[in-house]
């Protein structure tokens, strides 16, 4: 079967009610969503953040106040660029949208980058505005002067706050000394710029859905830091898909979701910013996810309908005492995306809350989501689902030509969520986007004949033993399954005999862990090329945002 006539049999498992294309978009642009759902849910609340909530009327009007300034006072013209740097905070969709409204494009930051890290995105992107957070505002001054920005907007944690509690917090955090001394005279509080906004006229560009809303950085499908351009309909896009089966078990406007992912990760920007709340949800906001009994009690106090986790997550939620005790009859439904699901976790899950853990998958370059577990049958634990609605997937061997099912091959996407292109690199586009939509993932699949499909590898990660084929993933999975194994990574190291070796990087649970005790383990689960000929222990591993091991570091 050639590349151009691939099978679609995850078709088959679409029920009657629900359409496997998601038709016409509903909106023309992301302004035009916004303005729409604000005014249909109005007073009921949108976003929740350390106690604090904002209605969809107020983050429809605070959003136009921030355009205003971002468009009268700054002088910023549609298409021009912003970064956004802060963790999940009142303020991030408020500026989001904002921005947007403006008609500018917006560039998400991780606010833990360094300084260094920060200037290559700014200076990559070329934006001419930043909005971020006091506690990271020594970063900006250090590279200010090297970078393209002309504007600083700084913001506090509770600058959308009211009333006393504000300063009272304010003051806690000044006393605790939080915040580095910085000196950025050029800097404007998110507040005043507020303020002054709500004094301007806003005219609002008009914006087309294939313009482009969001210039997300990603490694991408070769490694190297790139900007993914997602345009208005990419982002809307995916929005629906998830909603067209989302909406089969969610009330409208009747739910509440954790939102604990970072929001200037694509995956909770789409699913929180874009999907749930044009379904007028409230999201619950969770500033650091890392306080595993803070965010138990924020489950269990906003009686959380709906949570979105990352398998470490899930797992860290899993060995608290606070949420293991918790009543789960709340609970509609739970999705795990941006990393693999370890399946011992599914399952805890499962028996825990009584209620499934729906894996998905996805990619910067798809706005993110390609495939989810069905929210209408159980979920095949160990595969990401079926594609979304709109979605097509192919599976190539090396010849090109589709993979058999059951076999393992290079995952291609197509659909209405596919980005753009690279920002100002064509060549890298060209390499990823053919022609006729179809994006190569750099992902190892195996599509099984009822449509599920499964992630096996990075094929950037792959590691040749000897001409096998090693997928880390699968060694790290078989070696956190040890219980005195906290966490693994694994790569490929080179080798005068094999040409490739596997080296495994091990956080121990138990100091009293042995490298032969592990040996012993992997000798029991993996055939002899998959075993570590390597075995170094770390007290931690560099992850990601999303809790992902990064292979790239271990490699470096």
């Amino acid at each position: 079967m050639s590349a151009n006539d691939f099978p679609q049999p995850w078709l088959a498992q679409y029920p009657a009610n629900v359409p496997t294309t998601i038709g016409p978009l509903q909106h023309r642009s992301i302004p035009d969503l916004i303005d729409a759902t604000c005014a249909r849910f109005g007073d009921r609340p949108a976003f929740t953040n350390l106690g604090q909530t904002l209605s969809f009327t107020e983050v429809g009007q605070l959003s136009d106040d921030f355009a205003a300034y971002l468009q009268v006072a700054l002088g910023l013209r549609p298409g021009d660029h912003i970064v956004l740097q802060m963790p999940n905070l009142l303020q991030y969709p408020v500026a989001l949208f904002g921005a947007l409204k403006a008609g500018l494009i917006v560039v998400n930051a991780n606010p833990l980058y360094t300084a260094h890290e920060t200037k290559q995105v700014i200076n990559q992107s070329e934006a001419k505005a930043i909005v971020v957070l006091d506690v990271f505002a020594d970063k900006i001054e250090q590279i200010y002067d090297q970078t393209t920005l002309q504007h600083v907007i700084v913001t506090r944690p509770t600058d959308l706050f009211h009333g006393a509690r504000r300063h009272l917090i304010n003051a806690g955090i000044a006393v605790k000394r939080m915040v580095p001394k910085y000196s950025l005279p050029q800097a404007v509080w998110l507040r005043d710029a507020l303020a002054h906004g709500a004094d301007l006229q806003h005219v609002r560009p008009e914006a087309g859905p294939d313009d482009v809303a969001l210039l997300q950085f990603t490694g991408g499908t070769t490694g190297t830091p790139k900007g993914a351009m997602l345009t208005h309909a990419n982002l809307i896009s995916n929005g629906q898909m998830m909603m067209s089966w989302m909406e089969l078990v969610l009330d409208e406007g009747g739910e509440v979701v954790l939102a604990a992912l970072p929001l200037y990760h694509v995956f909770c920007m789409t699913v929180n910013c874009m999907c749930f709340f044009a379904y007028g949800l409230h999201n619950v906001l969770v500033t650091n996810p890392r306080e595993v009994d803070a965010l138990a009690k924020t489950i269990i106090r906003y009686r959380t309908s709906v949570i979105i986790l990352v398998s470490t997550l899930a797992q860290a939620l899993l060995d608290n005492n606070r949420f293991r005790r918790a009543d789960f009859d709340f609970l509609k439904l739970t999705v795990a995306g941006g990393m693999a699901l370890r399946p011992a976790t599914a399952y805890e899950w499962q028996d825990l809350t009584q209620r499934p853990m729906l894996e998905g998958y996805g990619l910067t370059e798809a706005s993110p989501v390609v495939s989810v577990n069905p929210t209408w049958a159980e979920p095949i634990i160990g595969t990401v689902g079926i594609p979304l609605p709109s979605t097509d997937i192919k599976v190539l061997d090396a010849d090109g030509q589709v993979a058999p099912f059951g076999e393992p091959g290079d995952l291609y996407v197509r659909g209405p969520q596919v980005m753009a292109g690279y920002w100002h690199k064509p060549e890298e586009t060209a390499q990823v986007l053919s022609a006729d939509g179809w994006l190569a993932t750099g992902d190892i699949a195996v599509l099984r004949e009822d449509g599920y499909f499964t992630i096996v590898d990075r094929k950037k990660d792959m590691i040749s033993v000897s001409g096998f084929n090693v997928y880390p993933t699968e060694v790290e999975d078989v070696l956190a399954g040890h219980p005195r194994i906290k966490a693994a990574g694994v790569i490929g190291v080179p080798d005068a005999h094999s040409g490739e070796v596997v080296k495994a990087f091990i956080v121990p649970a138990d100091a009293a862990l042995t490298e032969d005790e592990v040996r012993q383990y992997a000798r029991r689960y993996l055939t002899g090329y998959k075993r570590p000929r390597y075995i170094e222990f770390r007290d931690e591993l560099p992850t990601s945002n999303v809790g992902k091991v990064i292979r790239r570091e271990l490699r470096d």
